[in-house]
């Protein structure tokens, strides 16, 4: 059975930072790639950052310069380090996993295992 589970959501005061993490069990984690998205209410999910397979990552431009995502095969974990946070970041984030393909990693439906989603609040 395959599980992600997300951790790390929270509130945080603008400009403040977290991190989040995604644990992922019951696949391959290292053939996987890996994409952050978020849903704010009463909005479409929306790409954040994605990682794949061997390391290469892409970002949305809302959060070039300030989000980093990275992963710990090891651990079967993905990160996404969030700095100078901004009110309309308030989501719910949701990590995904896909076996690596040749499509856009920004591509929603590419994914095929979802996280249950942590709740990120920033308050200005």
């Amino acid at each position: 059975q395959v599980q992600l589970v997300e951790s790390g959501g929270g509130l945080v005061q603008a400009g403040g930072s977290l991190r989040l993490s995604c644990v992922v069990s019951g696949r391959a984690f290292s053939t996987l790639d890996m994409g952050w998205f978020r849903q704010a209410r009463g909005k479409a999910r929306e790409f954040i950052v994605a990682i794949t397979w061997s390391g290469s990552t892409d970002y949305a431009d809302s959060v070039k310069g300030r989000f980093t995502i990275s992963r710990d095969n090891a651990k079967n974990t993905v990160y996404l380090q969030m700095n100078s946070l901004k009110p309309e970041g308030t989501a719910v984030y949701y990590c995904a996993s896909r076996p690596f393909n040749r499509r856009l990693v920004s591509l929603r439906m590419s994914y095929d295992y979802w996280g249950q989603g942590t709740q990120v609040t920033v308050s200005s």
